[in-house]
């Protein structure tokens, strides 16, 4: 498998992470708490940061929100999270940042909307209100631009060039352009505020996958900057990971994108965490990072009349997703570790041996034991109801997680 060629961009930190500049593919997600609650806040940006949120943004829309954001950071230091917060800004921007200066100094980062920092020659002295805050902390910003909430004097302009010079472009092709041309011009102020090459991301968010592809390559023609990538509203469920994956797995692999955000609709109480997860995936499914053991499960056919193949894969991926807090503790480099649970003898050999540990289960009408495969061995045959088989192979597997991947103490020198 040839290797991905990342666009080349500038590095940007933001706290303790490095966006952008050849690092790695960093996943952020949003909190969807009121800020305004750093109790509620500070727990959700916790449980983000837990399940693997490198960067985590939450709302400041009101002065009681900003206020909050200095008790979130420190909520979160008493806990022992250091993960970087950014701070999302529509309309007031330039007055809370102005009138809460410990929030603008809390904060690791600012996420800027051009399209909503105001209208006319205020939006520009606004825009550069902020980016002044941004250099007087030593922050970084994100530029995001949303079409959803694009200059809309900047459309209406674009959109009569094209009738006056008979191009024939379409509106779809004008919004993209317009999107690019505000992240630029944004870009370029920001600069003339005095922000730095290496303090700026920049993000241009839309509703279609296949905008989303045209738009982020044209894009990266254009610019070092990093780029924040991502399918704004991309809906619920499976449609919402779908549609998500889609485009930014294209743009990933053509070396496109610094910083993703699968931006999931949750259910009524939904778990928040379920976009961090779809990240992780999109990026682990390209060969771009690995973020926990992957399990290959078969999925079923007329040969697997039985549900216990099904019911070992969810018993196993629950228990991976268990053990995960302690592993990070006590071991290292066991994301890269491949299970394998599959139902019958077809394929089930096969992937078992191509795993770290697989199992076979007998599908219908074969004999009724479950050969386990370790690093391509034969290593036992296991049998007994679903609950014995369950507890045989998680015990394989904790005990090929502790042999192969323990930490290493330093010897301690000689006297």
């Amino acid at each position: 498998m040839s290797v991905v060629k990342r666009h080349q961009t500038v590095g940007v930190k933001v706290g303790g992470i490095t966006v952008g500049g050849g690092s790695p593919v960093v996943v952020q997600s949003m909190a969807n708490t009121d800020t305004a609650d750093p109790v509620s806040t500070s727990q959700q940006v916790f449980e983000l940061a837990e399940a693997g949120s490198e960067l985590v943004r939450i709302t400041v829309n009101t002065p009681e929100a900003a206020a909050a954001v200095p008790e979130i950071r420190k909520r979160l230091h008493d806990r022992g999270c250091s993960v970087p917060l950014i701070g999302d800004f529509h309309f007031n921007g330039h007055k809370l940042l102005t009138d809460y200066p410990e929030c603008a100094r809390t904060l690791d980062k600012y996420r800027i909307n051009p399209g909503n920092v105001g209208r006319g020659k205020k939006r520009d002295e606004q825009f550069s209100t902020i980016c002044k805050h941004a250099v007087d902390h030593n922050k970084p910003v994100r530029i995001g631009v949303n079409a959803g909430s694009l200059n809309q004097e900047l459309v209406v302009a674009k959109m009569d060039e094209a009738v006056r010079s008979g191009s024939g472009k379409d509106p779809d092709t004008i919004i993209d352009e317009c999107m690019i041309l505000s992240a630029l011009q944004s870009t370029e102020l920001a600069q003339q505020c005095g922000l730095r090459k290496n303090q700026i991301i920049i993000s241009c968010k839309i509703s279609k996958p296949t905008h989303l592809i045209t738009l982020y390559r044209e894009l990266a023609t254009k610019t070092e900057q990093p780029l924040h990538l991502g399918l704004t509203e991309a809906g619920m469920g499976m449609k919402g990971v779908i549609w998500s994956a889609a485009p930014m797995g294209i743009l990933l692999w053509d070396g496109i994108g610094d910083t993703i955000r699968v931006s999931l609709t949750p259910k009524p109480g939904g778990d928040r965490r379920e976009e961090v997860y779809a990240a992780q995936e999109i990026l682990q499914s390209l060969g771009l990072r690995s973020f926990a053991p992957s399990i290959t499960a078969c999925p079923g056919c007329g040969r697997t009349t039985s549900t216990t193949f099904q019911e070992l894969a969810q018993e196993i991926e629950l228990h991976v997703k268990r053990m995960m807090p302690q592993w990070r503790q006590r071991y290292e480099g066991f994301e890269d570790l491949t299970l394998a649970v599959m139902g019958c003898v077809v394929n089930g050999p096969g992937e078992s041996k191509a795993a770290n540990i697989g199992i076979s289960l007998p599908g219908t009408g074969e004999a009724p034991h479950c050969p386990v495969y370790i690093d391509g061995k034969n290593h036992t045959t296991l049998n007994g109801t679903p609950q014995e088989l369950s507890v045989a192979f998680k015990k394989l597997v904790d005990e090929y997680v502790e042999r192969k991947y323990a930490k290493h103490e330093a010897s301690a020198p000689a006297n």
